[in-house]
């Protein structure tokens, strides 16, 4: 179990580094999905459009600054639990967002859905392996 429960951390949180580096322009054009920030946030706004143009750099920057923070804490533990159903939470809100835009095929076909399900899996996994949670947990004593 200790070890499915460190693949979920960092399979997780290295989807979401994976997916900011894309925004930022650190992939290779061949193999990005939005390959800089300016096509990023055009995407923001496809998955977004009752969102007034003015806000779509906000919520871009947001989605990228969580992707980020609850990827760190994800790979170090901190806080796994709570990190991991905000994981959970965040990925069902993208999926929602692409299916009533763009539609149910591409959650399925970038298994959003299943990250969102392995994220709230990991929520409920409570034994500590490998987590700063521990460290700290021991400290307090």
């Amino acid at each position: 179990m200790k070890i499915i429960k460190l693949f979920l951390r960092l399979s997780i949180a290295v989807g979401f580094l994976s997916a900011s580096a894309d925004r930022l322009g650190m992939w290779p054009k061949e193999n990005s999905a939005w390959g800089n920030w300016d096509s990023f946030l055009d995407y923001t706004q496809v998955l977004n459009p009752w969102i007034p143009d003015a806000l779509i750099p906000t919520v871009g920057t947001t989605a990228t600054t969580a992707e980020i923070i609850f990827a760190i804490f994800l790979i170090i533990g901190f806080k796994t639990e709570l990190f991991a159903k905000l994981s959970g939470f965040l990925l069902l809100i993208f999926a929602l967002s692409m299916t009533f835009t763009i539609g149910i095929k591409s959650v399925f076909d970038y298994s959003v859905l299943s990250a969102s399900a392995a994220a709230f899996a990991l929520s409920l996994l409570k034994e500590k392996y490998l987590e700063v949670d521990t460290l700290l947990a021991r400290h307090k004593k």
